[in-house]
């Protein structure tokens, strides 16, 4: 936004005259941060570069709270890049001699498609229609993309004293905004090029969650992405495994593709191939972690009790929910029950009433002196976990809302 201000004011003639370009360029960085080919390259070669024992503990956490942040930085994009192209809209309209009426109308265009997909992934549209948002976020985000090609060709090819057309190879290969949204194109559609319908076997924990079983294994720390229907909804869970011939997910019934997975059980279920980093996957930069769940949030970090000997990283667990054994089944309260017991607590809030997470994890992490906390929580229990921690000087990370 600085560099927008300078080039309004004209102390940056460059960006002035190329608008459009820090427009895309800005489409490009949103793309990137939010590209799950891209996060898992980048949570890869973090975990491989600092995740050494003699790199120092505050490096770590910083690094942590900087991919922490990708999300705020992905929204943070798209609204530069709606400002930058509606710069360069006032711009082209005040010099209309030296452009096309069809260059103008599908720029103001693309500006409405960015605009109605930021409007979408508003927290509450989000958080209530969460459904419309993924499909608004979507079908606008590929509009805009087609339309953004047509954009560049119809620039590159207009020339304003003959006010005609005349396409060239070599136009295109010299235009900075034909790369920028190459590459664009490509971080889009590669995690559509992994889309498989696959076999699984669903069982039902309880009336409240659903294990689904796949065939192969899979790294600690990686999540997945299921659907019903390709290009109506996709939900992400965290995957369990061993690391050998099988994962699954546990899903508890909170929504409507949740809740028919208990009464339907399905026999085959789209996926993507390409399996996502998050949070959890950084645990691999520590050698002392606590990991802190409530409810079903266990399943994004029992791949790391499933690989013990897999890692390095000496984890220790609670976890804290309500009639576990009701609730979750005994498939997945055996898996915690065979580590070993003097690294983990299990709190069943409907045993043994509702604890205060957070002081259990200051307590938990100076008993057993961990480097850091990880939480998987609801947003208002990962914040108490992180802020208790944080006041007792412990490093703690938790799930955010754009995280």
């Amino acid at each position: 936004m600085v560099a927008l201000s300078l080039a309004a004011s004209g102390h940056f003639p460059y960006a002035k005259e190329k608008a459009s370009l820090f427009s895309i360029a800005n489409i490009l960085a949103l793309t990137l941060c939010r590209s799950e080919a891209t996060l898992r390259i980048l949570f890869y070669l973090v975990v491989k570069t600092i995740g050494k024992p003699f790199v120092p503990l505050r490096i770590k956490t910083s690094t942590t709270s900087f991919l922490q942040s990708l999300g705020g930085i992905h929204s943070s994009c798209g609204v530069s890049s709606i400002s930058w192209l509606l710069f360069s809209l006032v711009l082209t309209i005040k010099n209309k001699n030296k452009t096309s009426t069809e260059i103008i109308v599908v720029a103001f265009v693309i500006l409405l498609l960015l605009f109605l997909s930021s409007l979408a992934a508003f927290p509450l549209v989000r958080h209530l229609h969460h459904n419309v948002f993924e499909r608004t976020h979507r079908f606008a985000g590929w509009t805009a993309l087609i339309l953004l090609w047509l954009f560049i060709l119809l620039s590159i090819s207009y020339d304003p004293n003959s006010q005609s057309y005349h396409f060239t190879i070599s136009k295109m290969i010299k235009n900075q905004e034909s790369w920028f949204t190459l590459a664009i194109t490509i971080l889009i559609v590669l995690p559509w090029l992994t889309v498989r319908k696959v076999a699984v076997r669903v069982s039902t924990a309880s009336s409240h969650a659903t294990i689904i079983k796949f065939e192969g294994g899979v790294e600690a720390g990686l999540f997945g992405r299921i659907s019903p229907s390709p290009l109506s909804e996709w939900h992400a869970f965290g995957i369990i495994s061993d690391g050998k011939k099988e994962h699954m997910m546990l899903a508890g019934a909170v929504g409507d593709f949740t809740r028919s997975l208990v009464s339907t059980k399905p026999n085959h279920l789209w996926v993507r191939k390409l399996h996502f980093a998050g949070l959890t996957y950084l645990v691999k930069l520590y050698k002392r972690v606590l990991l802190v769940a409530t409810g079903s949030g266990i399943c994004v970090f029992l791949s790391f009790l499933l690989q013990k000997r897999q890692h390095h990283v000496d984890v220790y667990l609670i976890w804290v929910a309500k009639d576990i054994e009701t609730n979750f089944g005994k498939e997945i309260v055996e898996l915690v029950r065979n580590y070993p017991k003097e690294k983990v607590i299990v709190h069943d809030t409907g045993v043994c009433g509702r604890p205060n997470v957070g002081e259990m994890s200051v307590e938990g992490a100076t008993t057993w002196n961990c480097e850091v906390v990880i939480v998987t929580s609801n947003p208002q229990g990962s914040k108490d976990v992180v802020r208790a921690c944080k006041k007792a000087k412990i490093p703690a990370f938790g799930p955010i809302w754009d995280s």
